[in-house]
Order: structure tokens, then C-alpha cells, then sequence
């Protein structure tokens, strides 16, 4: 029955996606017969994801073992929500593991994410403004984060260059928020695009975690250049 009811959901999105092909530019018709080949686009709806990126954070944890029970969980970019769907899973904020510790999911995002039990959102905020690193310290339990995540990444301007800068800014800002949250010996996850900036924010990273790591999860597409920094180990900067 539940094999039957995941093909007929992906059978009626296939079919969205293709009536959204007429009038569509060639580029935007690649983008979306891609798609519609993408074998994680495909699982992302029998599992109920909000997008094919949740197997990104799948893939990570499944071999750092980066969230655990009730770990505090900051998702910088959250929406639409999957890699905050993980955490919840991960981390059991939503209590479904009863025997188990109760972690919390907080997700940040200048967009709206939508409601997932299990998780706490602060949807229309920017993860480097003061007022949103206050709110996060009362909302996480002690003031403390385990983990901070981000698949953040700016609006595509068309110029690939510009678009790695932006990125390795954002994800320098979540340095400072570490400062702010991150407890001695937690980890960071962030989304970078390969680049000339990219060995400073690993140099930068590598100041402030004992373990710096490149990943590049099955998931993530081959023709991308789209990275993670995995830095573990957080000791807070010396003065």
C-alpha cells in the first residue's frame, strides 16, 4: 500500500513537473527535466522530505555521527525545513524515541519555514543580526548549541565569482555565532562553494575547531561545486 501510495505521489509531481515545461526557457526546461531524472528528488518524496538536500545531512551524519539524542541543534538557512526534518529525527526533539534523551531544533532563515513539530523556527530573521543571536540564547537550553548547521548560500547573481564571495562571508559570519552559541567541543557543518576564498575560511575555521575537514556528499551533484567545511572540536578564541 505504502509503495503504491509513494509511486502515485511521485507519478502526480512528475506530471506537474512536466506541464511546467511549456513556456519554459531551454535553460529553465534543463534545470527541470533534471529534476525529474534526480534520484534523490525522487526519494526526497517517498520520505516525505521537503527537498533532496535532506540526504546531504543524511550521508554527513550517517558517517561523523554529527548528531546525536538530545544534542541542541542551530539550522542557519533552514528553509524549507528538510535538513531540519534530520536533526529532528537525529537529535529526537520531537520525542518520538521515548527512552531516549530530548534534543532541541532551532532554524533560522530570512525566509518563511514552515511548522515542523520537533522544531522551533525564527522564520524571517538574518543569523548574523544581534537581536536573532539573543533570541537563540533564550531559546536553547543553557545559551549552549551542540551543533550549528548551514546549507545557506546567497541568490545566484550569475556571476560565480561574486556568488563564492558572498557565500565565504556568510559562512565567516558563523563564526562570530559560534562565539555567541556554540559550547566548547561542538561542531560546525556549512555549505561553501569552491573558490580562491576558500582556504580563508578554512584557515579561519582552523583557528577556532581542532578538526577542519572538505566533504562532498554523494548527494551533492558531481558537476557542482558545491562543498561542506565539517569543523569539529570548537575552542572559543583567545582574547
Amino acid at each position: 500500500m505504502w509503495t503504491f501510495f509513494f509511486q502515485r505521489r511521485y507519478f502526480h509531481s512528475s506530471v506537474c513537473l512536466l506541464k511546467k515545461l511549456k513556456g519554459k526557457t531551454a535553460a529553465e526546461q534543463r534545470w527541470l527535466l533534471r529534476q525529474l531524472k534526480d534520484p534523490y528528488v525522487k526519494a526526497s518524496h517517498a520520505q516525505n522530505f521537503r527537498c533532496r538536500s535532506a540526504f546531504k545531512l543524511l550521508e554527513i551524519d550517517d558517517k561523523f555521527k554529527l548528531l546525536q539524542p538530545g544534542y541542541s541543534v542551530v539550522d542557519c538557512g533552514a528553509a524549507p525545513g528538510a535538513w531540519s526534518q534530520v536533526a529532528v529525527q537525529r537529535v529526537n526533539s520531537a520525542g518520538t524515541g521515548p527512552d531516549l534523551p530530548r534534543g532541541t531544533v532551532i532554524g533560522v532563515d530570512l525566509l518563511h519555514i514552515p511548522p515542523l513539530d520537533g522544531a522551533h523556527f525564527l522564520s524571517n530573521h538574518d543569523v548574523t543580526d544581534l537581536a536573532t543571536h539573543g533570541k537563540l540564547l533564550e531559546l536553547l537550553p543553557d545559551g549552549q548549541a551542540h551543533v550549528i548547521l548551514s546549507d545557506m548560500a546567497p541568490n545566484a547573481s550569475g556571476f560565480r565569482e561574486m556568488d563564492h564571495e558572498k557565500l565565504i562571508a556568510m559562512c565567516l559570519s558563523l563564526i562570530d555565532l559560534a562565539e555567541k552559541v556554540l559550547q566548547p567541543q561542538g561542531s560546525l557543518l556549512c555549505k561553501y562553494w569552491d573558490g580562491k576564498l576558500a582556504h580563508k575560511l578554512q584557515e579561519r575555521l582552523s583557528s577556532v575547531f581542532g578538526s577542519v575537514r572538505t566533504v562532498k556528499p554523494d548527494a551533492s551533484r558531481k558537476d557542482s561545486a558545491e562543498r561542506y567545511f565539517l569543523a569539529r572540536m570548537y575552542r572559543e578564541p583567545v582574547k
